[in-house]
């Protein structure tokens, strides 16, 4: 009996040892969460990862890449100076995950921008690699030509999985969508009794879009901003949007919503990739990304010499 407990009390003492934080160079903490026991990182090598950004332990993540369900890409480049991101990943391997921390006056220091209302001495990034191609003696040609072959196979894993993930969103929200003959789901929160808006015609909308994380990537709504802190920008007019309709401006499901549904409606939308942003992506939104909206069409004014006209009852 007494042998079980000092192997257990060693086995506790382990466990608290690897929960520590480690110092490296620059004043960077790290904590290995998982080691796969493969070969670590070295510049220029290729990295699929995902990361969470923080300013502190309890802090709202900057940045999650895991909110648009796609991984992040990059070629490892030379650390531009001790103790930043670059010397983490290379502290790292396949299938490798761990928390750093990095010194925020040695990041000002180098010329990068502390974020606004940060308290805490370190910058915290959770990071977990996916895959690595390791560059190594691979001429360039060969290199990016692996690159690519594995990009273009992951992103037909999430092109083949949005139809599932659209449905399990709906599911698990609870909705009762309808779907439209283009694939747009909408539920409707409140019926508007204004003008249906025609190709030509401006609208002015408040939106809030979000992905089927829930995570809220932009909104018009200024209070809804400052809730959320990481998109909220001081700087920015919050303001409903005012665009034309089918002029191409816009996303196609949005095109679509506002010859739909009538001045007043507010209503929620869920946007396939293909009535989004596509097989491109575009900035954050990764490439077969399904975007969620609330939209509350406030305003439709018709195009000079046409009558603004109300909807008919049904």
């Amino acid at each position: 009996m007494k042998k079980s407990i000092i192997v257990l009390a060693l086995a506790a003492l382990s466990l608290a040892a690897c929960q520590k934080y480690q110092e490296a160079e620059g004043g960077m903490l790290y904590k290995i969460i998982k080691d796969n026991g493969q070969e670590k990182i070295k510049e220029g090598d290729f990295v699929s990862f995902g990361a969470i950004i923080k300013t502190g332990e309890d802090s709202t993540a900057l940045i999650n890449t895991y909110d648009s369900g796609h991984p992040s890409y990059m070629a490892v480049q030379k650390p531009l100076f001790n103790g930043d991101i670059m010397s983490a990943f290379l502290k790292l391997g396949s299938g490798d995950s761990a928390i750093f921390k990095l010194n925020a006056d040695s990041m000002v220091a180098h010329g990068m921008q502390k974020p606004e209302g940060m308290q805490t001495s370190h910058m915290i990034y959770e990071i977990k690699i996916n895959h690595v191609i390791p560059k190594g003696d691979l001429t360039d040609s060969v290199w990016n030509a692996q690159v690519e072959e594995y990009i273009q196979a992951e992103q037909e894993k999430i092109k083949n999985a949005e139809a599932g993930n659209i449905k399990n969103y709906v599911e698990k929200e609870k909705l009762t969508a309808k779907t439209s003959p283009s694939g747009m789901l909408y539920v409707i929160e409140e019926e508007g009794k204004g003008p249906i808006a025609r190709a030509g015609d401006t609208a002015k909308v408040n939106y809030t879009g979000t992905f089927l994380s829930g995570t809220i990537f932009d909104t018009s709504i200024k209070e809804i901003a400052q809730k959320e802190k990481r998109i909220y920008n001081p700087q920015r007019p919050y303001e409903p949007l005012t665009t034309v309709v089918g002029s191409g401006q816009l996303l196609s499901g949005w095109d679509e919503a506002l010859t739909t549904f009538p001045e007043g409606t507010k209503v929620k939308i869920i946007l396939p990739s293909k009535l989004a942003y596509g097989e491109q992506g575009s900035m954050q939104i990764g490439p077969y990304t399904p975007l969620v909206f609330d939209l509350e069409i406030i305003d439709i004014i018709p195009q000079k010499g046409e009558n603004k006209t109300e909807t008919p009852a049904k």
